[in-house]
């Protein structure tokens, strides 16, 4: 490809997916979060690390809007814009997914964020970019009434000429210190070409689920505060929480200070042994093992393996496998920020989600004209 490809962003969050496309070679376009706090975040992370603005700017308004009214027209046409250039457009999103979780409200497609998956298809089916990323839970893939909307939402983006891929991911298979399962779907504008690559996650998978799951991890033992213990033999170091604590010097980030006071005693928080996560609450992290989900609902934030207190954004940040330099805003709320680092994409399966993205991108390109990414629905740039 010979410029970068344009994404258009959806339920952005503080930018975790957008950061990941970013770094391998995607140019964020337009960025839409309708949440402003989360927005803030994001432009302030970008601001920290150096990253230019979006060319078309921040949206901060409901994805409803681009079905209809001036960001409509803005994202028409600029799409129209970049076929003329010959440049390749995608949408990423991960639509909100407390409707779908196991853990979560379990509304499916009626309640209020289980609807906007609907919404972002729908958008997608409208401006008909040359390709998109859809991310969600894996209830809307396990759970049987789920599954059947999720069905029917790959239907209608098959009808509007779309080739589907998708895949249940661990996030622990990508490198991150945490068993987070999603679902990543992927599809591109059916192109004139024989025959289309398959998008290939092997390459950039640094764990197969089998070899994450079945080390001999360390087993609960006993809270011991501020202990030093050696790491066991025959585990991956990399997919400790240990490990990422260091490679980011969490002790020393601009958000380690932001940590939730315990309201009651410390007596609770020394009594949870490391490692025992068999709770809904109070789950205390294993220093030399991964984390579980990193999902902050109510503030139910993970106990730190070897000290007295909830994690904090720092190490949130770290078992989220952010890069050292990103941040959040100081003024932000404890609720937003433990919230955003929850909801987001780990950065490292959104990389190695983009990479495997840009690689396909650049086989089709080999074998059709990047022209031809979307001529079947000249109505998107009419």
């Amino acid at each position: 490809m010979k410029k970068s490809p344009l994404i258009f962003s959806f339920f952005s969050g503080a930018g975790f997916l957008d950061l990941g496309f970013e770094k391998t070679g995607f140019e964020i376009a337009l960025v839409n979060e309708c949440h402003k706090p989360f927005l803030d975040a994001y432009m302030h992370a970008r601001k920290v690390m150096g990253l230019k603005k979006p060319s078309l700017g921040y949206y901060p308004c409901s994805i409803e809007k681009f079905l209809a009214g001036a960001p409509s027209h803005v994202l028409r046409k600029n799409i129209a814009e970049a076929r003329k250039a010959g440049r390749i457009t995608g949408f990423v999103g991960g639509p909100p997914c407390p409707d779908f979780s196991i853990g979560g409200k379990n509304k499916g497609r009626k309640g209020p964020n289980g609807k906007l998956s609907e919404v972002y298809v729908d958008l997608i089916a409208k401006h008909c970019p040359d390709f998109f990323v859809f991310e969600n839970v894996k209830g809307l893939w396990h759970t049987k009434r789920h599954r059947k909307f999720y069905d029917s939402l790959k239907n209608k983006l098959a009808a509007a000429g779309y080739t589907l891929e998708d895949r249940l991911s661990n996030a622990i298979e990508f490198g991150v210190p945490q068993d987070r399962e999603r679902i990543l779907l992927f599809g591109t504008l059916n192109l004139q070409c024989k025959k289309l690559p398959a998008l290939d996650f092997e390459k950039v998978l640094s764990h197969s689920k089998e070899t994450a799951f079945n080390c001999p991890w360390p087993a609960k033992m006993p809270f011991s505060p501020k202990s030093r213990k050696k790491p066991p033999s025959a585990i991956p170091l990399r997919l400790t929480v240990e490990h990422w604590f260091q490679k980011n010097n969490v002790d020393s980030h601009p958000n380690a200070k932001h940590c939730f006071k315990p309201r009651a005693g410390l007596k609770k928080f020394k009594s949870i042994a490391e490692g025992d996560s068999s709770r809904k609450s109070f789950k205390r992290l294993h220093r030399w093992k991964y984390s579980p989900t990193a999902c902050y609902g109510n503030n139910e934030v993970h106990l730190h393996p070897y000290l007295p207190r909830r994690i904090n954004v720092a190490e949130a940040l770290a078992i989220q496998s952010l890069p050292r330099e990103f941040e959040l805003p100081q003024d932000m709320t404890l609720s937003n920020m433990f919230k955003t680092v929850g909801n987001g994409v780990p950065y490292l399966m959104a990389k190695g989600l983009a990479e495997a993205v840009y690689r396909f991108l650049e086989q089709a390109d080999e074998k059709t004209d990047s022209k031809q990414f979307g001529e079947r629905h000249s109505r998107a740039a009419a």
